[in-house]
């Protein structure tokens, strides 16, 4: 167990293979319980929730990016409504980072708040998003554009659920892990290096949740160091936008680091890649003005200048303004 300290808002993380089935025990699930998860992922996670729930309804959601939007969030809350949910009962995000960021959001608005669990399935939800209390939806094309800080009541990480993933999900969430090693935890980041990552995945996932317990502790609403777990990600929101689905969150982060890095990190982040066996795309994949067009929206851009996270060295990760331009400028580097 890993305690996340924020004072009123301090909560559980309980990482351990066979959580799952003791969700009743680490949760408070006596009372109603709206289980949110999507239709990628397997059914019997949120029915193992139901079943230790006093009286649950499960919500099955389209699977991707489109169910982050505020007419899913109105579908869940009309629901949740028609069920007579009181201040009292609780919202169960069971899933990967849409389902983590759309039921954070929805418990938010319901009531003006309602206790929130998050029940991360996916590699890429269990080492980053699903800690730290991020909840968003998208809007008019924009990421996480509309949303809230609201930290969730506790945290349950089961990684048997990781059996049911695929190669190419489990590293798009080991790419958010590197993200962490690089920026923060040298230790980490050489798991990587030396090629051994898939006899060291709960101890990547532990060591990933204890750097960005650190951070948020530190700076729980962003407003510097908090910053730092951008790595990589002004730029590869710009890649994911333009993608359009053709890649994902984690495949898209991985490109954005290899252009806020140093050569010598950019060398060793490449050679990670191949041993991962993710291919990476290059620009001409992408349309260059829709990419730009996205980085411009980013949220962490105002006055025409940009907060980005550059690593020149491995667990140095340095958090700088940058013009617009500038950010726009790595583009035309390759």
């Amino acid at each position: 167990m890993i305690r996340m300290e924020l004072g009123k808002n301090s909560y559980n993380i309980e990482l351990q293979r066979g959580n799952l089935e003791k969700a009743s025990e680490l949760l408070q699930l006596d009372r109603k319980v709206m289980i949110i998860t999507d239709a990628g992922v397997p059914i019997q996670y949120a029915e193992k929730i139901a079943r230790q729930s006093k009286e649950a309804y499960i919500k099955v959601v389209t699977q991707g990016e489109g169910s982050k939007s505020l007419q899913t969030a109105e579908e869940i809350l009309v629901e949740m409504l028609e069920h007579q949910f009181s201040r009292k009962d609780c919202v169960v995000g069971v899933g990967g980072g849409v389902v983590g960021d759309l039921s954070g959001f929805v418990a938010s608005l319901y009531m003006r708040g309602i206790d929130f669990y998050n029940v991360p399935t996916t590699l890429l939800s269990q080492v980053d998003s699903s800690i730290g209390g991020k909840t968003a939806v998208n809007l008019a094309g924009i990421k996480n554009i509309i949303g809230a800080f609201y930290q969730p009541k506790a945290v349950l990480i089961d990684p048997d659920t990781l059996n049911t993933l695929s190669e190419r999900q489990i590293v798009n969430g080991l790419v958010e892990a590197i993200k962490m090693g690089a920026t923060s935890d040298p230790e980490l980041f050489d798991i990587f290096k030396k090629g051994n990552w898939r006899e060291s995945l709960d101890i990547i996932i532990e060591k990933a949740l204890l750097v960005k317990k650190y951070v948020v502790e530190q700076d729980e609403k962003e407003s510097h160091l908090r910053k730092i777990l951008n790595y990589g990600h002004t730029i590869g929101h710009g890649f994911e936008s333009a993608a359009k689905g053709k890649y994902l969150h984690g495949e898209c982060v991985a490109l954005g680091m290899l252009y806020m890095s140093g050569d010598e990190v950019k060398k060793q982040l490449l050679e990670i890649y191949e041993n991962l066996g993710f291919k990476v795309p290059g620009l001409s994949e992408f349309n260059l003005d829709e990419v730009k067009e996205a980085i411009l929206h980013d949220k962490k851009a105002s006055n025409k200048n940009c907060s980005v996270v550059f690593v020149s060295e491995i667990g140095n990760g340095q958090i700088e303004e940058w013009p617009m331009e500038q950010v726009l400028g790595r583009l035309e580097r390759e």
